[in-house]
């Protein structure tokens, strides 16, 4: 995504706000960032931040989550679908999301000035949820020293070390007492909840629900000492959906994987059904098949040397006006799930998964209630194991995640092995659907991808920058 289509969509979303507090004239990178108002430059970071996940890396964790994979008739995301990316590829999204952190991070710091307790919330929020993204991709990023104008080759810190960090920031801005916020309150300038800082803080302790989740193999203690206090304090979680929802279908000012990936590129069949997703929707007569994906049969993960006709490859369905979801509800309750399974003795797991699931199909206008009662495909596996359980939640969260939180997904993979990873090539009579399948063109000798690649041009600017390691070693969290 171009810096030029972040600013104008930018200013497009506050021109619709139609608040006279607004400088839609302005680019908030060319103002001094000691004047700014944080009702201009918060905006500027949300749609940043919305624009590298919605672009870079919703392709990125869409084909390594299996929800799709390169058209046969065409080249563009090949090297992502084989595992052959390297340096010089997708270095736009490295640059749109620490461009973002420079704004989400400057509001942070004026509001910390003017003890704008509830701007403080919503930039580190944003800070924590924009990072863990950077760490669970690259493993070591620039935190503490990044976005800072007098430090032009910021350290890279471990990946643990960043998330002690996230953890303890999360906390020291939940602590903050907003009742006693100086200054501006969010309003329409709050493209996510519109000022609900009830929402906000609700978000942020569901964001540290998922660092420690995410702990819950590397660091067992971590994880379960952290999500016990969460529960025991009866923190609130998200209930609806932390989403930028304004978008329209016009030029530069539709969701930016559409933007992307269907305008700018001038190619609708790019991404093709992949075989994993589409078969497991398909075994289980899932209708939320159809609004993921066209009409069609789907195409096998990685095998765009298939001389089959495109025209009987089911293309992927993507809408300009589709939400960028930094956490959906269905997110949150899947995770709360698997807090509750782990930690409370499945005490209210089978209610948030359940609700989850249906969340997932309200989204389309569809009833999920049978997929979850007795008897049906999706029902939660009360008498299961552990193992039977958690499968459950972590297949469920990986379909609700479609199209543009891929990344996510295959984050969950690597953490819990779930969807199982197949034996057998897609080809093969005994491929069982859903479970994911290594790339038919595969390069990394069966190895499946753990993590991006720092962009060259990080390497070569910093000489911090940690040495490069192959794709398939994992983060510091992946042990299983």
């Amino acid at each position: 995504m171009k810096k030029v289509f972040l600013l104008i969509t930018v200013l497009s979303l506050l021109s619709a706000c139609n608040d006279s507090d607004f400088d839609i004239n302005r680019d908030p990178d060319n103002l001094d960032p000691n004047q700014v108002s944080l009702k201009t430059e918060l905006p500027a970071g949300l749609v940043g931040v919305a624009g590298a996940q919605g672009a870079y890396y919703a392709i990125i964790g869409g084909f390594w989550s299996q929800y799709w994979t390169q058209s046969n008739a065409a080249n563009q995301y090949k090297e992502v679908d084989d595992y052959s990316v390297g340096t010089d590829d997708y270095t736009g999204g490295w640059a749109a999301m620490y461009d973002a952190l420079g704004d989400i991070r400057n509001v942070k710091r004026l509001a910390n000035e003017q003890e704008n307790w509830n701007y403080y919330l919503i930039a580190t929020t944003m800070e924590v949820y924009s990072s863990q993204i950077m760490a669970d991709f690259y493993d070591q990023i620039p935190y503490s020293e990044a976005n800072n104008v007098n430090i032009l080759t910021p350290h890279f810190q471990t990946g643990q070390d960043v998330y002690d960090i996230m953890v303890s920031d999360l906390k020291g801005a939940l602590a903050k007492d907003l009742s006693t916020s100086s200054g501006d309150a969010p309003g329409n300038d709050d493209f996510v909840f519109g000022g609900n800082m009830d929402n906000w803080t609700a978000f942020a302790n569901t964001l540290l629900l998922k660092l420690y989740i995410r702990q819950t193999e590397a660091r067992p203690t971590v994880a379960q000492d952290g999500i016990n206090e969460l529960l025991s304090s009866g923190a609130s979680f998200l209930d609806a959906d932390a989403a930028i929802t304004q978008f329209e279908d016009a030029p530069n000012r539709s969701n930016p994987l559409y933007e992307t990936d269907r305008r700018q590129l001038n190619v609708a069949t790019n991404i093709r059904a992949s075989r994993t997703l589409h078969s497991f929707l398909t075994e289980n007569s899932d209708q939320r098949k159809d609004n993921y994906y066209e009409a069609g049969n789907p195409l096998n993960q990685g095998d765009f040397n298939n001389t089959v006709g495109s025209s009987t490859i089911s293309v992927v369905h993507l809408e300009a006006t589709t939400p960028v979801y930094f956490m959906s509800r269905e997110e949150s309750l899947f995770l709360q799930a698997e807090a509750l399974e782990r930690y409370a003795g499945g005490t209210g797991a089978k209610a948030k998964y359940d609700a989850g699931v249906t969340e997932s199909f309200n989204k389309y206008g569809l009833n999920g209630d049978s997929f979850v009662a007795s008897g049906g495909a999706y029902e939660y596996p009360t008498s299961g194991n552990f193992n039977a359980k958690l499968k459950s939640i972590i297949t469920q969260k990986w379909i609700s995640g479609f199209p543009g939180n891929g990344f996510e997904m295959f984050f969950e993979h690597n953490r819990t092995g779930f969807p199982l990873e197949s034996a057998v090539p897609q080809t093969s009579g005994s491929y069982v659907a859903g479970e994911f399948a290594y790339s038919a063109t595969g390069t990394t000798g069966g190895l499946f991808p753990k993590r991006f690649v720092f962009p060259s041009t990080v390497t070569t600017r910093n000489p911090n920058t940690p040495a490069l390691v192959l794709i398939t070693v994992p983060v510091w969290w992946d042990v299983n």
